[in-house]
């Protein structure tokens, strides 16, 4: 198992507007990608370790795939789109990491 993780790092002037990426551009990322998907999460950073301290990421998401062949051959076409949406919901620009699921 593949998993795209999709972290919006945080800062004072951070805009996030979760209703619409949880309700808009999650599910075209996934009418995009199509069966490639194999399941996805989005979690809001509440708090950081260190009391007082504010989140490092305002949201992080997750996009599970079987293989990195399968993640590159979905999003590979469709990548443009997807990042053209990132305005319509934060001021954040998002990195993006490939990890190979081990339990």
């Amino acid at each position: 198992m593949i998993k795209a993780y999709v972290l919006y790092p945080n800062k004072d002037d951070v805009i996030f507007d979760f209703d619409y990426y949880c309700n808009k551009h999650v599910p075209m990322i996934g009418e995009l990608l199509g069966e490639a998907v194999k399941g996805a999460t989005v979690d809001e950073g509440i708090a950081n370790v260190v009391p007082g301290e504010t989140a490092p990421y305002v949201a992080i998401s997750t996009i599970s795939f079987d293989s990195i062949e399968s993640f590159q051959t979905a999003f590979g076409p469709n990548a443009d789109k997807i990042k053209a949406d990132v305005p319509n919901f934060t001021n954040t620009a998002p990195t993006i990491q490939l990890c190979e699921q081990k339990i």
